[in-house]
């Protein structure tokens, strides 16, 4: 069964608002799009590339969808493993407007259609169903509580405003960090899977017993 994995670089403060352009994304007046540029680095490539390689199929917003679908079949170059990969996956893009999706191997699922299209993407594909950027999509699927794993490339800056990974409304949730790796630029990868939900304790108590003299 596949599992949904959430690719997301992010900021400190949690920005995931347009990483790669000035205008990226302008919504809501956002001036910082590029941010995460300055910070790449020649030892983040491989392991892009491994992560593309679990792909079993793409889940994406139509925001994102839009600029991955406006670049990636231009890159005809088949030794580009990103590109390769991308444009012969098989995709679904969410959205209840785009009328046609002309990128090979898309598929359109309207948002009231959402949870029943999730639960066959979980049977077909073995192997992972990646969302990458589409921030929107990604918090419905965390109010929803329907990510398996968090693949975040952390950026070493904040920025105070944008679109964020986590909002009001977020199922709570346990997560247990599976892997951490640092790069030239300062750049760190976190990779968290989901074991359950949260559990609950007090230091006060502990302190109680710690005064008592209790074990």
């Amino acid at each position: 069964m596949g599992q949904i994995v959430a690719n997301t670089f992010v900021t400190l403060d949690g920005v995931m608002q347009a990483p790669g352009g000035p205008d990226e994304d302008r919504s809501g007046g956002f001036a910082h799009g590029g941010w995460s540029v300055p910070f790449w680095s020649d030892d983040m490539h491989p392991v892009l590339a491994s992560g593309f390689a679990r792909m079993g199929a793409i889940l994406l917003g139509r925001g994102t969808y839009d600029i991955f679908a406006a670049h990636w079949p231009k890159i005809t170059d088949e030794q580009d493993p990103g590109a390769s990969l991308l444009n012969n996956a098989t995709k679904y893009v969410v959205s209840d407007t785009l009328e046609r999706a002309d990128w090979r191997g898309t598929t359109i699922v309207r948002g009231r259609e959402l949870d029943g299209a999730l639960a066959r993407m979980r049977d077909e594909h073995a192997g992972e169903i990646q969302v990458h950027g589409s921030p929107g999509l990604l918090r419905t699927l965390l109010a929803r509580d329907l990510v398996d794993e968090l693949r975040l490339l952390v950026f070493p800056l904040v920025l105070g405003t944008g679109k964020r990974l986590f909002a009001e409304g977020a199922a709570p949730a346990r997560l247990s960090l599976a892997e951490t790796q640092r790069f030239e630029r300062g750049v760190v990868l976190l990779r968290y899977q989901r074991v359950g939900a949260p559990s609950y304790g007090s230091f006060a108590i502990d302190a109680e017993k710690s005064a008592a003299g209790a074990p």
